[in-house]
This record gives C-alpha cells, sequence and structure tokens, in this order.
C-alpha cells in the first residue's frame, strides 16, 4: 500500500478533494484529513447525528480529546478526534489515520491500516506536514491499494489544488532561510557556501526517528542515513540548530496552553 499527501490552502478545497476521492472509488476508511483546530470548533459548524458512536479505539501518541459521530455534512463521514502535536498546537483528524500521519504514534484503529500509513508516508517529510498545519493549511491522506490507485489520488490531489511536498518544502526553508543565515554569518561561518550542507542537518534534525536527539545521541543514525555528510561541520550545525529550532516551537505551543 502507498500513501499519498496533499496540502491544501483551505479546508475547503481538502473537502473537495476528499469527495472527488471518494467518488473514484477510495473507501472512507482509507482518508484522513488534518486540519488546525480542535474538534470542539470544527463540530460547532457540522451537524451530528443523535446517538453517540464507536470511538476509533485507544489513541497512542498525543491524542488529547475525541468528540465522536458521525458529521453527516462532511464526505468523510467519519470520526473527529483531536491530536495535541507539540510542535503545531491542536490538529483535528477526519478519518481514522490522522494520527499515524504525523508520526505521534498512531491511532490503533486496525494495524494494517496503521502500519501501511507510517510505512507509506516518509518520516523526513513529516515535519512539512506540520509546518503546513502550523500555516493554516489542511492535509488530506488517502491509503492507495496500488500504485495506480496512488497516481488516481494525486490527480484528484492536483486538480483540487494541492501543493506539492517539493514546494511545501521550499516555502518553508525559505521562511527560515534569512534569519538562518544572518545567525550563521555572525557566528563567521560562510552560509552561501555552507547551505547545502547546513539545510540538510537542519532536516535531519526534524526527523521523526531523532527528533528531540543532540547530535551526539543520534550519531549512530545519522551515520547510517547521512553517510556523505553527517560528519561535515556545516551539516552538524545545521543539526544543532535543527534541534534548537524544533525545541522553540514546542517551547511557544506550551506556552501558548499554559
Amino acid at each position: 500500500m502507498r500513501t499519498t499527501v496533499g496540502i491544501f490552502v483551505t479546508r475547503a478545497a481538502a473537502e473537495h478533494a476528499v469527495a472527488r476521492a471518494l467518488e473514484n472509488g477510495f473507501s472512507q476508511h482509507r482518508i484522513t484529513m488534518l486540519s488546525p483546530g480542535t474538534a470542539g470548533t470544527a463540530e460547532s459548524s457540522m451537524p451530528r447525528t443523535h446517538g453517540e458512536q464507536p470511538g476509533v479505539g485507544k489513541a497512542v501518541g498525543f491524542v488529547v480529546g475525541a468528540a465522536v459521530g458521525m458529521a453527516t455534512g462532511f464526505p468523510l463521514g467519519a470520526a473527529m478526534t483531536t491530536l495535541l502535536v507539540p510542535s503545531v498546537g491542536p490538529v483535528i483528524a477526519w478519518g481514522l489515520l490522522g494520527a499515524a500521519v504525523l508520526g505521534v504514534g498512531g491511532a490503533a484503529v486496525g494495524g494494517a491500516i496503521e502500519t501501511a500509513l507510517t510505512e507509506g508516508v516518509p518520516k523526513d517529510e513529516v515535519f512539512v506536514y506540520e509546518d503546513a498545519l502550523r500555516q493554516g493549511r489542511t492535509v488530506v491522506a488517502a491509503l492507495a491499494e496500488d500504485g495506480a490507485q496512488a497516481d488516481a489520488a494525486k490527480a484528484v490531489f492536483n486538480e483540487a489544488g494541492a501543493e506539492s511536498i517539493d514546494a511545501a518544502r521550499e516555502q518553508w526553508w525559505v521562511g527560515l532561510r534569512s534569519a538562518e543565515r544572518e545567525r550563521y554569518v555572525v557566528a563567521g561561518h560562510d552560509f552561501e557556501t555552507d547551505e547545502p550542507a547546513f539545510r540538510r542537518g537542519f532536516e535531519a534534525a526534524l526527523h521523526v526517528d531523532v527528533r528531540g536527539r543532540s547530535y551526539g545521541e543520534a550519531q549512530a543514525e545519522l551515520r547510517a542515513r547521512y553517510p556523505d555528510a553527517y560528519d561535515a561541520p556545516a551539516f552538524r550545525r545545521g543539526y544543532d540548530r535543527g534541534v534548537a529550532y524544533r525545541q522553540s516551537l514546542e517551547d511557544v505551543r506550551r506556552r501558548e496552553a499554559a
């Protein structure tokens, strides 16, 4: 199985993409939509059935609450869950795959779906989806049976106006580059020459498998993943800045929640 992910500027565009994916043969149980906010906020604008529906199973990770029940006005018609993602804040997940797509442990809603999603979404892309949510965008993920269905999902998402992962990643870096360049130059380093290695190290620190770990603690994994770059001074400086960057995001969310 393969996971196709689309990033949308508006929730309306994301909902359109979900509806089109369903029309193209995707099961509602293989689609999830993530949007910044809380389930309580979302529920206030969405109709519900009267009976309380069963939840989606015990949530593993940073699940802080669930507003379960069928959203009859939403194409997924699935349970909503609020996830607290440390570097993002509260995120609404419609569908059964939300927790896993952000690498927060995964919702225990069926081993096959959970495993396929965590394997299907590259762990070095998770930070891009998190940044999209911080910027107010909506993320949709579709779990495809095969390559043909994955291509069909990508076509549907593109038609609905999805931003590519490469464009979103570049936008993320553009937003950071000026400040990082200034910091690097003040420290006496050549940013123009070192930027590729520095950025690679910065992004490496945001990989799900090493988050929150110092360079020394993650060195074995970094050596295996980036054998040609892990010991370069610019890469290490970038890694250290990536660790500090993620910590600063978590600190901001913690203060906001206090």
